[in-house]
């Protein structure tokens, strides 16, 4: 794992010559380390880099949605009626015009760095038949800077990762505590909407409950699900499902206590549960179980819940079918009696499924919230406040003069963006110490948050590593106070799917041969396969030089197999750690507290004046420096022009003329200093992805977190008693360990009561030695060096007499 360095020369190739001891080789490079964020943002804005994704993902033969984010929103609430249904508004085609600051700019200026989003509405008169179109203003909308992060306000924030429960059915058992038998429950848990649990309990009665009310039989709901039936037209016939659900006893038993004796006293029943004190009628009850769970504007599973839903249950329902259905309830129900009644199998419509209770804590049913999706359904809430303004427009405004743009108020769509970017416990202000604390911050997950867990209530089962993070979540990095295993950091080759979950890429074996093919797996995938290690031996014809190989098979556990029966193999040892754990050399020989700590403590190393890179590497530092994007590389190839400490001017293949510009003595969120340097001379030429220039903590376009110091283990007079240091003055006097620290300091002028304050250099009882450096305005010159206790600014207030 480890490479050792010898001094680099400058050459053309994309990083400084290391020798490489490693004897496995890799298959696949190391994914881009931004494309969690990135990937996501861009199918939310639906930008050119999405579309060509799309392109050569439909190219390849696979099934991909062709609607970017908001393509899916606006859409969502087309079209809004209004109460009588004789108008009507769509929304379709947002598109973005450029944005009217550059990044720079914004942080130079406090503003946020956004673009301009427009939508064309169309308004329908449906009594007339009288269309109006227009293209509305929707406010401006927060762009993301190509190292994956927001300036708002002028300060680089980070929009963190969010994992989640995945909506889905999930089956549990749990011991009763006053008696010896199982208690078991089924949930059906939607992306929004309500609740529907069942559970048998110690008594063996099968309940429901409904939005997390009072329990009831499930009968009772089976019974008011043929009115409902009958309204939507879905083929279900409750006699037949009694006739089929009676082989089991909890059913039976069950049925015995049911006293309704028709769907409509069903239906009432439920009713009186759901809302005590309101008179029932049946057409009530019909309406507010219908909303609960058959209508799309209240009740979603999303994709990903209907994805989980037909793999659980065998069903084969269409992915845009995201209300639950009939049939799914009695699958469910079906399920859970089956479970309870200790059945392994059970046959459903699309074939034998395995019954047996979830793991809640496996990575197959937590999945990724990310950045695209945290902000679409920040969206969704201020387009349903637009809505109501809508309605409420529609009916108070002449109809001859209604236009799109006078419906449309987009304050709230404004107010819930900037809420989100604000104040949103998954918006942080970037951590930007160095590179590395930079990238971490933008791979990190945590399951904090709104519609997550909190601090207080989460268990240890929770925080523990489980097997199904291996490839997919960092067992090592995770912070070590109250938050330990509620956040993490996503491993080095770990990659989200279109569902939201954390893919980790395997080779395949193929008869005992190891090719070079790469399938990337989910945590329930791989429950079926057995997986060798990266470092199993190999013959050169790529079988294992092992008749028996170590392997983990079906939920983690480990065994020793023949050859042949093996499905993939590890793509590289680094797979399961981070980023950050993965830049530490021989980590497989340090104790696991201490390399948590190591990786938490790199992100607290301030930028030298001189960076040094290790002599040690771990051939990680390069693509870490660069995805970071504090390494300016060269975007195209081509001859080096000029330079200047401020910019290097490049002649690329075409003959055009591209110019880099250094971000110089600029100051970074925590105060440390971003300075970028370059490393080219003139007339040299440059590759793609080539390092131009140097930015804090690098060397040679590598990551160089220290120095590489000459360090003693040996006593010295006492003075470095238990955790006590000596250093030589060497490294003072030569500024080896040496760090720039920028801070800003704001004064305000304000105008009181007794007179405004004064910005002034007039200030008495003070010497004018104490002075010396203010000009004439009162405000410390530039380029005078100051200490403690200076007089940066004089002002001076009234006082009263």
């Amino acid at each position: 794992m480890a490479a050792s360095r010898r001094k680099p020369q400058h050459t053309d190739s994309s990083a400084p010559h290391r020798i490489s001891f490693a004897k496995i080789s890799e298959p696949l490079e190391v994914p881009k380390l931004l494309d969690l964020q990135t990937t996501s943002f861009d199918w939310l804005v639906g930008n050119e880099q999405w579309h060509s994704v799309v392109r050569s993902r439909l190219d390849a033969g696979e099934d991909v949605s062709q609607k970017s984010g908001l393509e899916e929103i606006f859409e969502e609430i087309s079209p809004i009626e209004d109460f009588s249904g004789t108008m009507s508004l769509s929304f379709e085609n947002p598109v973005f015009y450029d944005p009217k600051n550059s990044v720079d700019e914004c942080k130079e200026k406090d503003f946020t760095y956004s673009a301009p989003l427009y939508v064309s509405a169309e308004f329908t008169n449906n009594e007339t038949g009288e269309i109006k179109g227009q293209t509305v203003f929707m406010g401006d909308f927060p762009l993301m800077t190509n190292k994956g992060t927001f300036v708002i306000n002028g300060t680089e924030r980070v929009v963190v990762s969010q994992l989640v429960r995945s909506p889905g059915v999930y089956f549990e058992r749990t011991a009763d505590k006053t008696s010896d038998k199982d208690i078991y429950t089924a949930k059906v848990i939607p992306s929004r909407g309500a609740w529907l649990e069942f559970e048998i309990d110690k008594r063996d009665m099968v309940g429901v409950r409904l939005d997390r009310k009072r329990k009831q039989n499930v009968t009772v709901l089976l019974k008011a699900l043929q009115a409902v039936a009958d309204k939507t037209g879905e083929a279900y016939d409750y006699d037949a499902t009694m006739a089929d659900l009676r082989q089991f006893e909890s059913i039976a038993l069950t049925e015995e206590k049911d006293h309704t004796a028709s769907p409509d006293e069903a239906l009432l029943d439920i009713y009186r549960k759901l809302r005590p004190g309101e008179p029932p009628t049946r057409e009530a009850a019909l309406t507010l179980l219908e909303n609960y769970y058959f209508n799309s504007k209240r009740y979603d599973l999303a994709k990903v819940g209907r994805y989980k839903i037909n793999k659980k249950l065998g069903a084969q329902e269409a992915f845009d079918q995201q209300t639950l259905t009939i049939a799914d309830i009695v699958s469910a129900i079906r399920f859970i009696v089956a479970l309870h009644d200790g059945a392994t199998e059970m046959e459903m419509s699309a074939g034998t499924t395995e019954v047996r209770a979830d793991d809640i804590d496996h990575f197959g049913n937590r999945r990724m919230r990310t950045v695209g999706e945290l902000i679409q359904n920040q969206l969704r809430t201020g387009l349903a406040r637009m809505e109501r303004v809508v309605r409420e427009r529609m009916t108070t405004q002449d109809v001859e003069a209604i236009t799109p743009q006078s419906l449309i108020n987009i304050r709230p769509v404004v107010a819930a963006l900037k809420e989100f970017f604000g104040t949103s416990q998954l918006s942080q202000f970037m951590d930007q110490t160095n590179p590395i604390s930079g990238l971490t911050h933008k791979r990190r997950l945590s399951a904090l948050g709104p519609g997550g867990l909190s601090r207080d209530r989460a268990g240890f089962e929770v925080r523990d590593v489980h097997p199904s993070h291996y490839g997919r979540m960092c067992p090592i990095e995770t912070p070590e106070g109250p938050n330990i295993g509620l956040i993490g950091s996503l491993a080095t080759f770990g990659r989200i799917n279109p569902f939201g979950f954390v893919e980790t890429p395997y080779r395949k074996v193929e008869k005992g041969r190891v090719t070079d093919k790469v399938d990337y797996l989910t945590a329930d995938e791989e429950d079926r396969f057995v997986i060798a290690q990266a470092n199993a031996g190999l013959n050169e014809d790529a079988t294992f030089s092992e008749d028996r190989v170590l392997v983990r098979q079906r939920h983690g556990e480990v065994d020793v197999v023949p050859a042949e029966d093996v499905d993939y193999m590890d793509v590289s040892p680094r797979q399961m750690v981070s980023v950050a754990t993965a830049l530490i050399p021989f980590l497989e020989h340090d104790d696991a507290n201490r390399a948590l700590m190591g990786s938490n403590m790199q992100r607290q190393a301030v930028p030298l004046i001189r960076s040094d890179a290790p002599l040690v590497g771990t051939g990680m530092e390069f693509r870490a420096a660069v995805d970071a994007g504090d390494v300016v590389t060269a975007e195209v190839a081509g001859v080096v022009t000029e330079v200047s400490a401020d910019l290097v001017e490049v002649m690329q293949d075409d003959g055009a003329h591209r110019t880099y510009k250094m971000q110089k003595f600029s100051r970074s969120n925590q105060g440390t200093c971003i300075n970028q340097r370059p490393l080219v001379a003139e007339g040299q030429r440059l590759e793609v992805g080539a390092p131009i220039a140097d930015g804090p903590c690098t060397d040679e376009g590598e990551m160089a977190l220290g120095t590489n110091l000459l360090v003693a283990f040996m006593p010295w007079q006492g003075h470095n008693y238990e955790d006590a240091i000596i250093l030589s003055q060497r490294l003072v006097q030569q500024d080896a360990l040496t760090s720039i620290h920028i801070e800003e300091h704001e004064v305000d002028a304000r105008d009181t009561k007794l007179g405004p304050e004064e910005i002034t250099r007039d200030i008495p009882n003070v010497s004018e030695e104490m002075l010396a450096d203010l000009d004439e305005r009162g405000i410390i010159r530039i380029g005078a060096e100051v200490t403690t206790g200076d007089i940066l600014v004089g002002k001076v207030t009234p006082k009263g007499e």
